[in-house]
């Protein structure tokens, strides 16, 4: 019984990591013993990216000034390792790069020109890192599983694109506020802490409790209590609690890791209705008349995920369809402007009216308010019984409504992947806009960035 339970488990995180391709198999699996039973796993993954950018009113790129800019980055470098020796043990160790330009994203301190100049040699870093011990291995596809763990860990509850994958986005990226701690109380989307994961029947499960990362940010003291600004100050961190459940009507997921997918390009017939939080208290501050506050984060979200293959089955095609809200509140009028591999910086020189944002392609990302996502997708036609070539046009479209700003904002994506072998080679292409702000109560316009992206992974 054990060993069918661990391979059923390994089939299940291998569909969940090779969506779309004929060829792709088990991956670089290593087998233990004969049976398989005991085995190390790698997964490694490149995304390439070409782009052009309009910029924010009031940008310097290497000292000169732009309004438009193209580039090339490394928005994602990793590789990713898990073993079973038993049934009931595992290990996760997941490590990379992220957001290398020709400017910045490089090694600590590296600047200028030379070997450690501007850009150059970032450090790998741990994404993941956390040991599993199943408690309770299921019976059937209906029966109670538990498995805890603890470590650098990604169970950070909330919504499924909080704990997406980033080898099967349908979009070319994720929205980012998905990660609402990014990089202030957590280290790339993770915390450390302990969790608790399983399923029953249709249910899926995941709760964790963690120790953010500390932040110490200083609030801007304000006179006028209705223009407090609360910032990242959590000093010695409480406990954060976290959790997503999610009920699954039609085909099951696999929860072996926690890597939810993007687009099952109809492998599968999904459709999930899932709800989540996450609460950190004592976590942000605000200063009024010298007289300082702390307040907790408190985020909880709702998503929808529909993915299933439709028509004449001899065409192929196949819909991916999702919906998120999100309602965080971090504390009065709080608000992150943030921008994917951002390689602008402030203008002294220009006169006009700047993006409230600050340079670049900065834009209002993360706040205290609520945020509405939701994306759209078709898997095209097709009648070879090995395509070289499927084509996913695609659309998303979001809503934010903060606290901080007194006006809220629409944007818009569209693109299409090109999968040369599903998920595991592809090319996407994506057209995306962005509020420019030139006041809390004024949009002046939208600004528009291309992005051409080349995955591998294997």
């Amino acid at each position: 019984m054990r060993k069918i339970v661990s391979i059923t488990a390994f089939f299940f995180s291998v569909l969940s990591f090779s969506q779309g391709s004929l060829d792709y198999g088990g991956g670089m699996k290593f087998n233990l013993n004969p049976e398989g039973t005991k085995y190390m796993r790698f997964i490694t993954w490149n995304q390439v990216w070409l782009r052009s950018t309009e910029l924010n009113p009031g940008t310097v790129i290497g000292e000169e000034s732009l309004s438009r800019f193209e580039d090339a980055g490394l928005r994602r470098l990793r590789v990713l390792a898990y073993a079973q020796i038993t049934p009931r043990y595992m290990i996760v160790t997941h490590i990379g790069i992220n957001n290398q330009t020709f400017i910045n994203g490089g090694a600590s301190g590296a600047a200028g020109t030379g070997g450690y100049g501007a850009g150059k040699k970032p450090g790998l870093f741990f994404h993941d890192a956390w040991n599993e011990y199943a408690l309770v291995l299921p019976k059937d596809s209906k029966s109670f599983s538990l498995s805890v763990g603890g470590g650098l860990h990604y169970y950070m509850g909330l919504s499924r694109m909080t704990m997406s994958s980033t080898l099967n986005y349908m979009t070319v990226d994720a929205p980012i506020f998905n990660w609402p701690l990014i990089e202030n109380s957590d280290q790339f989307a993770r915390q450390i802490g302990i969790f608790a994961k399983g399923k029953y029947d249709k249910i899926e499960y995941r709760f964790s409790l963690n120790k953010p990362f500390s932040t110490n940010q200083v609030p801007v003291d304000v006179t006028n209590p209705d223009l407090a600004r609360a910032v990242d100050n959590n000093n010695v961190s409480q406990w954060s609690k976290a959790g997503y459940v999610e009920y699954q009507f039609l085909d099951k997921e696999s929860n072996f890791l926690p890597y939810k997918v993007g687009s099952y390009l109809g492998t599968k017939k999904m459709f999930n209705l899932g709800a989540g939080f996450y609460n950190a208290p004592k976590s942000t501050l605000t200063s009024v008349n010298g007289v300082k506050e702390e307040h907790g984060i408190n985020l909880f979200a709702a998503d929808a995920f529909l993915d299933m293959p439709i028509g004449a089955k001899e065409k192929k095609m196949a819909v991916t369809a999702y919906s998120v809200y999100y309602n965080y509140d971090f504390g009065p009028n709080y608000l992150r402007n943030l921008g994917i591999m951002n390689e602008g910086i402030p203008d002294p020189t220009f006169t006009g009216t700047t993006a409230l944002a600050g340079a670049g392609n900065l834009q209002p990302m993360i706040g205290t308010g609520s945020i509405w996502y939701t994306q759209a997708g078709v898997l095209l036609p097709n009648k070879n019984e090995k395509p070289k070539l499927r084509i996913q046009p695609f659309t998303a479209y979001t809503y934010k409504n903060f606290e901080a700003l007194k006006k809220a904002s629409n944007q818009f994506d569209i693109g299409a992947n090109f999968f040369l072998d599903g998920h595991h080679a592809k090319i996407t292409t994506q057209y995306s806009t962005r509020p420019n702000y030139s006041a809390v109560d004024r949009i002046e316009n939208s600004k528009g960035e291309f992005i051409l992206q080349l995955q591998i992974y294997l």
